[in-house]
């Protein structure tokens, strides 16, 4: 994509969003590195439905452990690879307490090291808690990047790169809440919302999906004329014609 048109991108995309932020529900760093831990192949809806519960009681690395890995299953069993999540969970909160004074650090390598953040947890927590111009490369993000011809590329890591070298410095922060935003809500996976699309005119993606609203107006409408086509004509309205009567012989 040419550079012009990356500027246009994002300077629509903020016109619609001016601050984009997650839709991660959280109270402070470690309930958004816990909520993002559980968000893993989960939707972001699935994970705020679970953690008020959990956060209610633990929102801190000391009550979280003093919780118990069996009573954070239990809070989060609504979502996916529930056993895994907990024991991760119990993990790194007993690791922020031991090696960095219960805080959540704030640069990658450490964060890393962490039972369940691998580089995409990491580059959440960096830019929504840091203020980072890191980006994350979701689903939504992978798509997004191929559909546009944003930063095509076959991997997550791969798109990771392209946009880090091709996305001004003035987009950067905000661009993975915006990509994430409008692959989730309008460049959907299988049907994108190409008639409320705010770079379909840049977009090089085909055949452009339209408003099936609109189509089925549009169907209605042929439907009703067809019918109305079919239909005898009326006779035309007058004075009825005088009867002839013949003379008799």
């Amino acid at each position: 994509m040419k550079k012009k048109h990356i500027d246009r991108l994002f300077e629509s995309l903020a016109a619609v969003i001016p601050e984009p932020e997650t839709e991660l529900e959280y109270s402070n760093v470690f309930t958004l590195l816990v909520s993002v831990v559980l968000s893993a192949q989960a939707t972001d809806k699935g994970v705020n439905a679970a953690t008020p519960g959990l956060f209610a009681l633990a929102d801190t690395p000391e009550k979280m452990v003093a919780l118990g890995e069996e009573r954070v299953r239990d809070k989060i069993k609504t979502i996916g690879l529930f056993n895994a999540k907990a024991r991760n969970v119990i993990k790194l909160s007993r690791m922020l307490i031991d090696e960095h004074a219960s805080e959540v650090p704030a640069s990658r390598e450490a964060l890393q090291t962490l039972p369940g953040v691998g580089r995409k947890t990491a580059s959440v927590v960096m830019n929504e808690a840091f203020g980072e111009p890191t980006i994350a490369v979701d689903t939504h993000v992978f798509r997004v990047s191929n559909r546009t011809r944003l930063a095509p590329a076959k991997t997550a890591d791969k798109v990771e790169q392209k946009l880090e070298k091709i996305v001004p410095a003035r987009w950067k922060k905000g661009a993975h809440h915006w990509l994430i935003l409008h692959g989730r809500y309008t460049c959907l996976a299988r049907k994108p919302k190409c008639w409320e699309c705010v770079i379909a005119d840049i977009c090089p993606f085909k055949p452009k999906t339209s408003d099936p609203e609109a189509e089925a107006a549009a169907k209605a409408e042929k439907k009703a004329a067809g019918k109305r086509s079919l239909s005898p004509p009326r006779p035309k309205a007058g004075k009825a014609a005088k009867r002839v009567t013949k003379p008799r012989a």
